[in-house]
This record gives C-alpha cells, structure tokens and sequence, in this order.
C-alpha cells in the first residue's frame, strides 16, 4: 500500500492537485458539492482519496465552464443518491452541454472580429501607415 492509501491526502495537497485553493474546496464542502462527507483524522484534519480528487477535478470543469453552482449541487445530489438516475443526470449534462456550445459559438463571433481587426493592423504596421485603421479623435 502506498502512503496515500493509509493515510488518504490533506486538504493542502487536494489543493495542489487540483489547482484550486484550500478556501475554495472548503466552500465545495460547505455547498455539499462532495459525494461523501470527507472523514476526519484523529487530529480533525480533512482526509481525502484520489476518487475524492477526481470528483473535484470534475467540479471545478463544471464550475470553469459555467456551471451554475446551484446545477452542480443537483448533479452532485444525483450522483450521490446511486444508480437509477443516470437518466436525470445525462439530461443536467446535456443542457450544460448546450450552454457551453452556445458560449463557443457567441466567443467565436467575437474572435472574428478581433482576427479582422489584427489582420487589419497587420497589414498597416508592415506597410509603416496608419490609414484605414480607426483611431479615437484627440481631444483639445
């Protein structure tokens, strides 16, 4: 057995594997984001397994990608209630999935026009000249 199985990782080196901050997986505790409640050491420490850290790696995509919390605590409430409401679970995704696309779409709209205005640049700094590139009017 590896250290870890017998001793399990502190809330610091959840923190580190996963890149979030201790105050963060606290706050993930205290909105009961967690499948099980975390078991204590004798010295009252957190003790956490690597199903444990890959549960918050999965979270903190959710949260990343816009994931409202309060739809991540009814997927993680689905989840730790068991097997028979994959069904349920599949359809939270799905609608996240939409969002996230939809996100995509509206950040690639936007792309563009940066693109546009870069190749614009571009094209006038190589030829050493300011004409056609927009530029605010002096003021006084």
């Amino acid at each position: 057995m590896s250290p870890m199985d017998v001793q399990g990782l502190s809330i610091g080196e959840v923190a580190e594997a996963t890149g979030l901050s201790v105050h963060a997986l606290r706050f993930f505790e205290r909105e009961g984001l967690f499948l099980r409640e975390i078991p204590r050491s004798a010295a009252g420490r957190r003790v956490f397994d690597e199903t444990d850290v890959d549960w918050i790696a999965l979270l903190n995509r959710l949260r990343d990608s816009g994931m409202p919390i309060a739809t991540i605590r009814e997927f993680a409430g689905l989840v730790a209630a068991g097997p028979g409401n994959e069904a349920e679970r599949l359809k939270v995704l799905q609608r996240h999935e939409a969002d996230v696309r939809a996100k995509i779409a509206e950040l690639d709209a936007c792309l563009q026009v940066v693109h546009a205005k870069v190749v614009i640049y571009e094209a006038r700094v190589n030829a050493g000249t300011a004409e056609g590139v927009w530029s605010p009017p002096r003021s006084g």
